[in-house]
């Protein structure tokens, strides 16, 4: 099991997440080419998943797209952006990821943003 699928507790295949979201199957493609979600192959049958938690009363965690997109921007691969969201950070209290779904974008985006320096 890599290092991804150790953080990250639950994944969902992409046809679960469409399910949740109530969308299609190549909507769901779209928000991952779109940088709203990123996804990962996973599992000993590498299945293209997305984190769980990415997923928040039946809707994409608010403000995830501009975050997952600041730090493409800085050069993170979908796993290494994966990696930072889910990885505790004593100075947050917490992980990258639920300050994300407590909405706390501001602080999690400045420091996505020095990522890119």
């Amino acid at each position: 099991m890599s290092n991804v699928e150790n953080l990250v507790g639950e994944w969902l295949p992409l046809p679960d997440v469409a399910r949740l979201l109530d969308v299609s199957i190549t909507r769901v493609h779209s928000l991952i080419d779109e940088r709203a979600l990123a996804a990962v192959r996973v599992g000993e049958r590498k299945i293209r998943c997305v984190p769980a938690e990415f997923i928040q009363d039946g809707h994409v965690v608010d403000s995830l797209k501009g975050t997952i997109i600041v730090l493409a921007d800085a050069g993170y691969s979908d796993e290494d952006l994966i990696v930072w969201l889910f990885t505790e950070d004593p100075s947050l209290r917490g992980r990258p990821i639920d300050a994300l779904r407590e909405g706390r974008k501001t602080e999690i985006r400045r420091r996505a943003q020095t990522l890119a320096w």
